[in-house]
């Protein structure tokens, strides 16, 4: 039963609720070995390759969304790119081989982050409406959340969406009774997470991690009425919810 104190609380998955780019870091220092082994003789730095694979899959990421393809192609894209620069042929057993490489950050077991049972648990044992927004390959991140055992808290409110922007959330926000006025998103993305929430009239709570992906790096832009707050780890977010809603209660009672 929702009271005035219920909040609807939607979380983001990747980098939020379980470990990812810590995988793809993992596949990424794979794939720059074997480019400054193939490449050795041109002098190319394990610096500019990451540098150069960072462009090709940002720029893919603005253009096609979270497609699982993208990923293993930026790879080839890259080797493609220094072996026109250099004039080194590009063999296709490599190509083939970097695909693979690629496509394996998938098969990665899927790992929660610190207190992800408890803090789910415990928003739910306090009557909130648990919601979880992801963007990526549906078969993909249905894996994860099959894994995890997330329906077991989320039920019929997953949304998972190829492109991760305000016009997804607005329509989520949209489709559902959401008040937006109760309503906040977690998430670790200040280009997917915050800005469209903050956009769409809704709090926000960033959680900033290490070694963040370049692609969820922006300038955040946002006016005084929004309300965004930054924690460290998932541990905290509870805490903020439950300081909003008595400093809201306070506040009525004063009125």
């Amino acid at each position: 039963m929702k009271t005035p104190s219920t909040q609807q609380v939607i979380f983001d998955l990747d980098d939020t609720l379980i470990h990812c780019n810590k995988y793809f870091d993992l596949i990424l220092d794979q794939f720059a070995d074997l480019m400054t082994d193939w490449f050795k003789t041109y002098g190319i730095s394990t610096k500019e390759i990451r540098e150069k694979q960072t462009e090709i899959d940002v720029a893919g990421v603005h253009q096609i969304g979270f497609a699982s393809s993208h990923f293993p192609e930026s790879l080839v894209d890259t080797y493609r790119y220094y072996a026109r620069v250099t004039g080194r042929k590009a063999l296709p057993e490599e190509e083939e081989r970097l695909m693979k490489l690629g496509l394996s950050v998938y098969e990665q077991p899927i790992e929660p982050y610190p207190g992800m049972v408890e803090t789910l648990n415990l928003l739910r044992s306090q009557g909130h409406e648990l919601h979880l927004y992801t963007g990526g390959d549906t078969v993909i991140q249905q894996r994860k959340i099959e894994q995890m055992r997330l329906a077991e808290y989320f039920q019929d409110r997953i949304y998972i969406r190829q492109h991760k922007n305000a016009k997804a959330l607005e329509e989520i926000l949209q489709s559902r009774r959401f008040d937006r006025s109760r309503t906040w998103m977690i998430g670790n993305s200040l280009r997917t997470d915050v800005m469209p929430a903050l956009s769409a009239g809704i709090k926000a709570i960033y959680i900033k991690i290490p070694n963040e992906w370049l692609y969820n790096i922006v300038e955040l832009q946002h006016d005084g009425d929004s309300e965004m707050h930054t924690v460290t780890s998932l541990v905290e977010v509870p805490r903020v919810i439950f300081n909003h809603i008595h400093q809201t209660q306070r506040q009525k009672r004063t009125l």
